[in-house]
């Protein structure tokens, strides 16, 4: 009875009657599922991802976060946001802080003031790291300081985790979310699902250090690199997904002319 069991159940009812159906994303990224929707639709064309066909506008930095990653070391610091709709149960934030002040990662957490009754009584004044109502996303992930993003695993958040070459750390919700984290920890390799799907102490601990850490966490690091190289030819002046608009842009006015 959720809304979203409802959109998907009204999706699948109008997707195959489509003239065709568009994705924010590229072909080389996921080519077995992209031959499984060409194969089901009239038509399916990838034609993004947006975040590198047309870069957002730059947003005021009004909690110091970029100055903040400017004192920081190289690829150390874990980003924290799991964005309006999402929220980890209270449990699961007091696990997440615990993981985060044992480790002694440096940290930008994007949390409401809300959610902050939560957390350990001076936790703040323990940890290394701040927190944050609201974080500029695409600049801090961009930031050389970021060296991991510890996100729901949204498709958004993945796209702007490829643009600023990020490993991440996904804690599922719903949606898409749980196929996101396979994806991306078990086909494109640039990081982790956190054990067992929830925040443990422990489990995130052992996530930090294998992301941060370990010789696995630089390896994807690499391949990051490699699929963003891959995203940015996507929509360059031959790529796939340019291609892929142009044919969206014909179909839309040859609507429009008849």
């Amino acid at each position: 009875e959720s809304v979203f069991s409802r959109m998907l159940h009204r999706m699948g009812q109008v997707l195959p009657e489509a003239a065709t159906v568009f994705i924010n994303s590229f072909e080389e990224l996921d080519p077995v599922m992209t031959n499984d929707f060409k194969s089901k639709f009239k038509q399916y064309l990838n034609v993004g991802p947006s975040i590198f066909a047309t870069p957002p506008p730059s947003v005021p930095d009004s909690h110091g976060c970029l100055t903040w990653l400017d004192k920081q070391k190289p690829a150390t610091v874990a980003y924290i946001s799991f964005g309006s709709v999402a929220t980890p149960p209270p449990n699961e934030l007091v696990a997440l802080a615990e993981a985060l002040e044992a480790s002694r990662v440096p940290f930008i957490w994007s949390l409401t003031d809300k959610s902050k009754v939560n957390l350990p009584n001076g936790f703040l004044d323990r940890a290394d790291g701040i927190l944050v109502p609201w974080a500029p996303q695409i600049d801090v992930l961009a930031h050389g300081a970021v060296g991991v993003f510890i996100s729901h695993g949204g498709y958004n958040s993945l796209h702007e985790s490829i643009a600023g070459g990020v490993p991440m750390i996904v804690r599922p919700f719903f949606g898409d979310h749980r196929l996101n984290g396979r994806m991306v920890e078990d086909v494109w390799e640039i990081g982790v699902i956190v054990k067992s799907g929830i925040f443990t102490k422990n489990g995130l601990m052992s996530s930090l250090d294998l992301v941060l850490a370990q010789e696995k966490g630089k390896k994807m690091r690499e391949t990051l690199r490699e699929i963003k190289e891959v995203a940015q030819r996507a929509v360059g002046p031959k790529g796939s997904s340019t291609q892929n608009f142009k044919a969206l842009l014909d179909l839309v006015s040859g609507q429009n002319h008849a």
